[in-house]
């Protein structure tokens, strides 16, 4: 551990939070000298003190750790690069604009990656009215089924949660060409283009 790296975050972090060294010390029952020893670099805070300091700092203890914050570039807003990021464990699903660091159910989430559908894995999408009608014969088993159905344009996302043992059979708004985007839980995240 670099306590100086880590001192330099828990002061720019405490002044973002616009907190003072004694407001921190207060909020966890230790004196405001072991924030400024902190700060300082002339001491890291003990391992016990860690997960209560990064919950009222607003990070992740391994952003603590490391001793910096890194932040993603300011991307546009292209849908089409949409990344997803499913839980293992509980099926939650996140997205994100760029790589991000998320976790769920204790896991550290990877980005899934996205294959292109196979002609006889496509689902099946007829136009009706304004709508896309979207299908599939798709087994939807407890343990094996499609979780969502998304719909991306550039600037747009349209997303339908489906559930184990009902069929899917969805429709999204016809709102432009894009990527029809879905998971799932055996084969993975996969796209067609409509």
């Amino acid at each position: 551990m670099d306590c100086a790296k880590i001192g330099k975050l828990i002061y720019s972090l405490r002044k973002e939070k616009q907190l003072t060294q004694q407001q921190l010390a207060d909020c966890m029952n230790i004196s405001d000298k072991a924030v400024s020893k902190w700060e300082r670099g002339l001491g890291c805070p003990d391992v016990s003190l860690l997960p209560e300091l990064s919950e009222i700092l607003g990070v992740n203890l391994e952003v603590l750790l490391s001793g910096r914050l890194d932040t993603n570039e300011l991307v546009g807003g292209n849908m089409k690069k949409l990344k997803f990021y499913v839980c293992p464990v509980c099926g939650n699903l996140f997205t994100a604009t760029e790589e991000a660091t998320i976790s769920c159910c204790g896991k550290k989430l990877q980005i899934m990656e996205l294959h292109k559908a196979v002609e006889s894995k496509k689902l099946s999408v007829e136009r009706v009215e304004n709508d896309y009608f979207i299908s599939t014969d798709h087994e939807q088993t407890k343990e094996h089924y499609i979780s969502f159905v998304a719909l991306l344009t550039g600037d747009i996302i349209m997303l339908r949660k489906q559930y184990p043992e009902w069929d899917v059979l969805t429709r999204i708004p016809v709102f432009g060409h894009g990527m029809l985007v879905w998971y799932c839980t055996r084969h993975g995240l996969q796209y067609q283009l409509i």
